[in-house]
């Protein structure tokens, strides 16, 4: 039986995420259950879709992740069931499908009336039970194109620079970007390079924060590959001033 993660922004100070787990347990005892996070900012999609997709592929791949959302949906009679890279995703229809997929189209099936009666996470969690029994997307939805698309920033690389932006904050306070370690390693190859962030500017990308001394900024790229500026025992938002979507800047010399 394929294994069901539970991603949402209900936190844990109330009864709503023990609500859907019960919707699960009580449709299949036997499921089991993985919290990836519930302590998503409240209508915060582009924090929510940062974390499912950080980690959702390091699941076995046919399983079903379950997204719940709290009044962030447009589209409050739509809940969207779609495959991504061999994963199933049963989500509300506000984006987040978009996200995840980021250059890949997804496969994705609105969820019908026949189904379910409650268009909420209660009633995607018993899709989520379906497809756990072997049901098929195509069995339980209709095939559509018609469903929320958003887009994330994108990285402009030139021979010049490379233009990105803080994509998330996290809860050390750390600034990750969209800046690839791909891009950064072609571009400066036997070069110099300046990483401009704020009023601020380094020559030095680290191999760990452990390079620097409790206090000082450090800059590495993550297990995705992802440039991060943080300060060792310290929170660089905070201290630098920079929150999401500020820009950050690598330009090279010739």
């Amino acid at each position: 039986m394929p294994l069901v993660t539970f991603t949402s922004d209900f936190g844990t100070s109330d009864h709503y995420v023990a609500s859907v787990k019960a919707t699960l347990l009580s449709t299949d005892p036997g499921l089991q259950i993985i919290d990836v996070s519930h302590d998503i900012e409240p209508f915060n999609i582009a924090h929510m879709a940062y974390v499912v997709r950080s980690v959702y592929q390091q699941f076995p791949q046919g399983t079903i992740h379950l997204i719940g959302a709290n009044g962030n949906n447009p589209n409050l009679d739509t809940i969207l069931l779609s495959e991504i890279n061999g994963h199933f995703f049963v989500a509300p229809d506000n984006g987040i499908i978009s996200l995840i997929s980021e250059q890949n189209r997804p496969v994705v099936f609105a969820i019908s009336s026949e189904k379910i009666t409650n268009f909420n996470t209660l009633g995607a969690a018993k899709i989520a039970c379906f497809l756990a029994k072997g049901d098929k997307p195509e069995d339980l939805g209709t095939h559509t194109e018609r469903y929320v698309q958003l887009m994330l920033r994108q990285v402009k690389a030139t021979r010049k620079e490379i233009a990105g932006h803080i994509i998330r904050v996290d809860h050390y306070g750390n600034l990750i970007t969209n800046i690839k370690k791909l891009d950064f390693d072609i571009l400066s190859k036997n070069r110099r390079y300046s990483l401009i962030f704020g009023r601020e500017s380094v020559s030095r990308i680290h191999q760990s924060m452990t390079d620097v001394e409790p206090g000082e900024a450090f800059f590495v790229f993550n297990e995705e590959d992802l440039l991060i500026i943080g300060i060792n025992q310290g929170h660089a938002s905070q201290l630098l001033g920079l929150n999401f979507d500020s820009p950050v800047n690598i330009q090279f010399e010739d």
